[in-house]
């Protein structure tokens, strides 16, 4: 239902609503119909029978001296009382206390009896009713204002005190269960980027507490396991490199009367396994590797372009203002070399474009070639290890299928986000944001950064 809000705030605040709402109309209804209907028909009643006492002694009493007594009766009953020679206005529209009102008196009298309604010269409007009296037509009215019943008031005022209960008592709720959820949900998101989130404060409600408790628990196991990993990646790469070089003196003392062919494709197959090792061996080192330092990003970025220059990489690139930036640099200039390396090799020897882009919400570098670009239900599976868009696993062809991975890693490990996308004209784009970090104290920014 699109009017039921996701947040556990506006689905408190609802149900609360509709349970509120619900309490205050069968409260409203009970008490009007248990207690303001009975004491509004006995006050009709009462105010019936004074009527028509008023209206009875009217006409009993001389000409001389209804005058006065009319205006006894105004003064301390706010009843007016008068003969029926003056014309009224039409009947009123229907109000309920008027209408007991004269359902009582014409209960009492037998008699039909017209209620009317005028406006007297203090501004205040006023109900009559006619009777006819053996000496005359009499007439008896009261104020709109001694009926003293304001049904829509009362209702509107019962609505308005519940939204308000229910405003606070929502917001007293759902911040008591919210707040601890959302640190919670923010520390999921850190945990599943790879970065390592705080432990949270143990406080609310006996379940959130615990559910806090065992994710407390749970980060805790993650960073050992990760650590663990990562040690246990740089051990395995560290000594495998013993058994190789074993490999490869023994290639080298093999006689000479055997295959060159095959002694050069031992070599090579060793070559590439020393490669692979020299690779999970620097990943093991930049994902423990956390240390930020505040540098210009257009000097990592130059750094970078001037490496892929001197392998012979067309690389277009135009330093910017300065743009200082809290960063990891190891894994800066690792990201960047992977992305520039697959530009190079993928981009058919055409000009590779570098662009940085430094903003007050954050900084994205862009790496651009010219190559046959990625299929859009592959770009995130190439971000898999050992994926590759080319089948063949033939070095020739393409590389390990370790760059973007190792790439997207060392980028979640710090809080980056990389993607790829299409490039007008043909090729990929690799784009890298890194979200602005507050400098350390002392290290004023650089205007334009």
């Amino acid at each position: 239902m699109r009017w039921v809000p996701g947040t556990l705030f506006g689905k408190t605040a609802v149900a609360l609503m509709v349970a509120f709402l619900y309490f205050a109309f069968f409260a409203f209804a009970a008490v009007v119909h248990y207690v303001q209907v009975p004491v509004a028909r006995q006050a009709a009643e009462d105010l019936a029978t004074f009527l028509l006492l008023t209206g009875r002694a009217w006409s009993s009493l001389p000409p001389a001296d209804r005058e006065h007594y009319a205006a006894e009766v105004l003064r301390g009953h706010d009843v007016a009382v008068s003969d029926a020679s003056v014309p009224l206005l039409e009947r009123p529209a229907y109000r309920p206390f008027p209408a007991l009102v004269e359902a009582a008196v014409q209960a009492r009298t037998r008699a039909p009896t017209a209620l009317r309604m005028s406006t007297a010269q203090d501004g205040r409007r006023w109900y009559w009713l006619e009777m006819n009296e053996p000496a005359g037509g009499v007439r008896v009215g009261f104020p709109e204002n001694r009926t003293g019943t304001h049904v829509p008031t009362a209702l509107i005022s019962v609505l308005a005190a519940s939204a308000g209960l229910v405003l606070v008592t929502a917001m007293t709720l759902a911040s008591r269960i919210s707040r601890p959820l959302e640190r919670l949900s923010a520390a999921v998101e850190s945990l599943g980027k790879g970065l390592e989130p705080e432990r949270l404060p143990e406080q609310g409600p006996t379940e959130l507490v615990t559910l806090i408790r065992q994710f407390n628990r749970m980060t805790l196991q993650v960073r050992e396991l990760l650590a663990n990993r990562t040690t246990l990646l740089a051990g395995i790469s560290h000594d495998l490199r013993t058994p190789l070089a074993r490999l490869r003196v023994a290639i080298e003392m093999l006689p000479e009367e055997v295959d060159s062919d095959l002694v050069q494709g031992m070599t090579r197959d060793l070559e590439e396994m020393n490669r692979l090792i020299g690779v999970a061996l620097e990943l093991a080192h930049d994902l423990a590797a956390g240390k930020r330092e505040v540098v210009d990003l257009n000097e990592v970025v130059q750094a970078v372009v001037e490496g892929a220059r001197r392998v012979g990489g067309a690389v277009r690139w135009t330093p910017g203002p300065p743009c200082r930036q809290n960063v990891n640099v190891t894994a800066l200039r690792r990201v960047l070399d992977n992305l520039m390396g697959n530009a190079l090799r993928y981009g058919r020897g055409l000009m590779v474009t570098v662009e940085l882009e430094c903003g007050t919400d954050g900084v994205v570098v862009r790496v651009l070639d010219r190559g046959p670009g990625i299929p859009e239900e592959e770009r995130e599976a190439v971000f898999r290890p050992f994926h590759r868009l080319e089948r063949s696993r033939s070095t020739d062809t393409g590389g390990s299928g370790l760059g973007l991975a190792i790439a997207r890693q060392l980028s979640e490990a710090n809080g980056w986000r990389l993607t790829l996308g299409s490039r007008d004209g043909g090729g990929t784009v690799a784009e890298l944001v890194l979200p602005r970090l507050a400098l350390p104290s002392g290290l004023p920014e650089e205007a334009g950064s």
